[in-house]
């Protein structure tokens, strides 16, 4: 049953390979029944991947992840069932895809001082009309032949202490569960085994999170390893906080998981989508 949802993954609108209507035919054809698209601070594939959902009897739900900024990390959080014509969020997201802009330029400065030149430009290929991401960077990179693959490149240059990475402000945790569900969505914990907090802080945030409101944490997604799984199960457990799972899905090569091969969420867990009308008509 797991495999049949997917509530985790990017099409072209932000740092994915496949335009939204694509992504869709590639997870019909993995056979992915429920789907959310997710893409960082945008909803702009939104309308297209629901047209083409309809056509392949996908049950699709609209979704976000939107970056935030705790204790001066990097987090993500993913709104489920948001409306996309909410002024408030659409607001909001405007606000933080201009923001996203100047970081780019920053992490090109950075890269200019180590000798990689034109790096704004290149990432900019990639990114085409979309908002530009580190995943664009990541990809210019490889093909300029200064990493071997994605994955490299962002332990090289692109994370804390390396030439590449920006401290930026993103929006508070409060904010972000706050429009989502202001918005009349699910806020969600994406990936939170990605964010080495330690046992303090990991229990911290899911505290302030779930204080504010938020709904799930993503139990199994792409990143996520099997004793991961476990471990986050444990956790919503303790917070009384549902399970969530996705595959983080962004195209071949950039990907951690291909979709429609997550395993089911481990015993005991509440699914975030227990009570969804997408769910009770993948039971039918």
């Amino acid at each position: 049953m797991a495999a049949l949802i997917d509530l985790h993954c990017h099409s072209t609108i932000s740092d994915g390979l496949l335009p939204p209507e694509e992504l869709v035919a590639h997870a019909a054809a993995r056979g992915v029944k429920v789907l959310g698209l997710t893409d960082h601070d945008d909803l702009g594939g939104l309308a297209i991947a629901r047209e083409a959902a309809k056509r392949y009897g996908i049950a699709f739900v609209n979704g976000v992840e939107i970056s935030v900024t705790w204790k001066r990390r990097t987090l993500h959080i993913v709104g489920l069932k948001v409306d996309a014509d909410n002024p408030a969020l659409k607001n909001a997201l405007a606000g933080v895809r201009d923001a996203r802009d100047g970081r780019a330029r920053e992490i090109a400065a950075g890269l200019a001082k180590v000798g990689i030149a034109d790096a704004y430009e290149g990432a900019k290929s990639f990114a085409k009309q979309s908002i530009m991401t580190r995943s664009h960077f990541a990809q210019f990179l490889v093909q300029a032949g200064h990493a071997k693959n994605v994955k490299t490149v962002f332990k090289k240059y692109l994370v804390k202490g390396k030439p590449g990475f920006v401290e930026h402000q993103w929006m508070s945790l409060e904010e972000a569960v706050t429009l989502i569900k202001q918005s009349g969505g699910f806020a969600v914990i994406a990936h939170p085994g990605r964010y080495d907090l330690g046992f303090v802080n990991m229990h911290l945030l899911m505290h302030e999170f779930r204080g504010y409101g938020g709904d799930a944490i993503e139990v199994v997604t792409g990143s996520h390893t099997p004793p991961q799984y476990d471990q986050f199960a444990k956790i919503a457990h303790r917070f009384s906080l549902k399970a969530s799972q996705g595959s983080d899905y962004h195209g071949p090569g950039l990907s951690y998981m291909e979709m429609g091969y997550l395993p089911d969420l481990p015993h005991g867990c509440v699914p975030v989508w227990q009570d969804w009308e997408e769910a009770r008509l993948l039971n039918a």
